[in-house]
């Protein structure tokens, strides 16, 4: 060291100067690359009461609804396991959760699976491979530009039901039976599937899992590791052994429903579901003209050390984890306008969270701050390795409304918590997210101790493109003629709700530039959004009817040679840029695959 300092005095002044500027500028790109804002540029999720999109989450959300139900009898039998008394061994004190339909269905053909292989996987791993591909489809990648990139796949998951479910007769095992479980090969055989070569990890920190694969991913694009990253968890209740646990624990809320904040909270309700993100630095997002759904612009991990007991959580490891994400966020609490907490419905869980929250926002409170808290776990229950990245979800879907939904099964504030004086308050109702910039903080903590918290901000609005009166070459490809029907019945449907608010141009930009084309395909020249809205209910209803556009010859040309698989390149049809547009994912023609 002391001869690197006398080699810097024998310098110049006019070239130590240079060096100085230098190594400020170095410092300057080093610091924006650490705390450079990170794009949500594609959404993916499957959650109860139908929720497939944030637009069929938000219609839950701003109804104040609950899509918990009894325990199907394809789970388990809830009258046999069923006791209200959750001392007695071997039951459950509740009937109640919050399940997905035909979880035993999977589409292996689009991945190339075979059947045996499929049967021996655990559908949570099926799920995260139609999940993560529908958020891919979200972001308008293709897979030709995925395959052999730097993209990192992070993904949480806790449960492990199907394991317990397999032959314990070792005659009965496959050459899939261990790879089918292996929690390792979750976020591995995502990145297989698709060629990606970036980092690939998967996570289990119990219920903060996806929130901690959110923030690894956000980390690793900083770091320059991946210029992509898949980020999210997955959770599905299969068998009823961990639910017993829980209800022996005192856990479980015996009416299913959970009261989060409420003087009546008497624990959660279990639930399934999964949601997957993409996510870039917003230079290259921007670069790539993605739609920018939302920015990670902090976020921390922590853990709470010896507390009471194992589980216990801490208020201050709660409060130092939602300080540190600010402070990486460069933001005040004051800014913010909506907290998604970890918010468990429990009497004494609920009362340590808001007095951590509490210590924090009350350091920075001014007269313009009032801080919305909710919880997304009274609408669809607890997600388990997936609850973090529903609550960032909820937080997409309420940027995109500029609303903050109401929370439901509140009445009464729970006793041990106090409000009064703070800046604090409970969303009971639905309201206008008027203050901007939008900022909200989303907390999920694992019953393992690591708490993590991300801080989020809108997106930038994209630019309105141009639209040109010329007529449209719009394309469609499935992997399947039966999935090319339902994709163009599908995005029919679509263009009924929302082809007003789309453009023609863009639209055809999306599905010819941003979509991956498989191998069966169908065109069509379009004039307008009408007009290719009748055009696709006529190919549902005859599917077998040749290719024959009309009205502009050089297009129906194009589209012709796109049937027959011949090169062409599509982009030449759009010279001015264009934005991306939401459309119907991937169809899944799903067939059973189990035990």
């Amino acid at each position: 060291m002391s001869g690197l300092s006398e080699r810097i005095a024998a310098l110049s002044v006019e070239n130590r100067a240079r060096l100085t500027l230098e190594l400020a500028q170095r410092l300057d790109a080093l610091e924006f690359r650490e705390r450079e804002p990170i794009a949500i540029v594609g959404v993916g999720c499957r959650m109860p009461g139908d929720v497939h999109n944030l637009t069929s989450l938000w219609d839950l959300l701003r109804a104040g609804g609950d899509a918990i139900r009894e325990v199907p009898a394809s789970r388990w039998d809830a009258d046999r396991y069923y006791d209200p008394d959750p001392t007695v061994s071997g039951k459950i004190c509740t009937r109640w959760g919050g399940f997905l339909d035909r979880v035993d269905e999977f589409d292996a053909r689009f991945f190339g699976i075979s059947r045996r292989e499929a049967c021996a996987m655990d559908p949570q791993h099926r799920m995260a491979l139609e999940v993560a591909w529908e958020a891919i489809e979200d972001s308008g990648a293709t897979r030709e530009s995925l395959a052999g990139s730097a993209t990192g796949v992070f993904l949480g998951v806790c449960n492990l039901d199907y394991s317990r479910m397999l032959p314990r007769d070792p005659k009965q095992f496959s050459v899939y039976s261990a790879m089918g479980v292996a929690p390792n090969l979750l976020a591995g055989r995502l990145a297989y599937s698709l060629d990606l070569r970036g980092p690939a990890m998967t996570l289990d920190t119990a219920c903060s899992s996806s929130m901690v694969a959110i923030h690894l991913a956000s980390q690793s694009l900083r770091a320059g590791e991946c210029r992509a990253a898949l980020a999210g968890g997955v959770n599905l209740l299969l068998s009823p052994e961990t639910t017993v646990a829980h209800s022996r624990l005192g856990f479980l809320a015996p009416d299913g429903r959970c009261k989060v904040f409420d003087a009546r909270a008497d624990g959660f309700v279990r639930s399934e579901g999964g949601g997957v993100l993409v996510m870039k630095r917003l230079s290259d997002a921007l670069a790539d003209r993605d739609r920018v759904r939302g920015l990670v612009r902090g976020s921390a991990v922590n853990q709470d050390g010896r507390t009471h007991t194992l589980t216990a959580p801490s208020a201050g490891a709660q409060r130092a984890v939602v300080e540190q994400a600010l402070k990486r966020a460069g933001i005040s609490a004051a800014e913010l306008g909506y907290i998604e907490a970890h918010g468990t419905g429990t009497i004494l869980g609920d009362p340590i969270e808001v007095d951590a929250l509490r210590a924090v926002t009350d350091a920075s409170r001014n007269a313009h701050s009032r801080i919305l808290v909710g919880s997304i776990k009274a609408n669809l229950g607890h997600l388990e390795a997936a609850a973090g990245v529903a609550g960032i979800l909820k937080v997409l879907a309420a940027f995109a409304q500029k609303s903050i939904p109401p929370q439901p099964h509140f009445r009464t504030l729970n006793p041990h918590i106090s409000l009064e004086g703070s800046a604090l308050a409970i969303s009971s109702d639905l309201v206008p997210w008027e203050r901007t910039p939008r900022y909200a903080g989303v907390s999920s903590f694992g019953w393992s101790g690591t708490n993590a918290h991300v801080i989020l901000e809108e997106g930038p609005a994209a630019a309105r493109s141009a639209s040109p009166p010329d007529p449209q070459l719009v394309v469609l490809s499935a992997k399947t003629p039966g999935a090319l029907q339902s994709r163009a019945a599908n995005l029919a449907v679509h263009l009924q709700d929302a082809g007003a608010e789309t453009q023609l141009a863009d639209l055809a930009w999306t599905c010819a530039v941003r979509r991956t084309a498989f191998e069966s395909r169908h065109a069509w020249v379009a004039t307008s959004i009408p007009d290719l809205a009748r055009q696709l209910e006529a190919f549902t209803k005859e599917p077998e009817r040749p290719y024959a556009a009309q009205g502009n010859a050089a297009l129906a040309a194009m589209g012709a040679r796109w049937l027959n698989a011949e090169p062409v390149d599509l982009t030449r049809l759009h010279a001015e840029p264009r934005n991306l547009v939401d459309l119907p994912t991937y169809p899944w023609q799903r067939k059973r695959y189990w035990l």
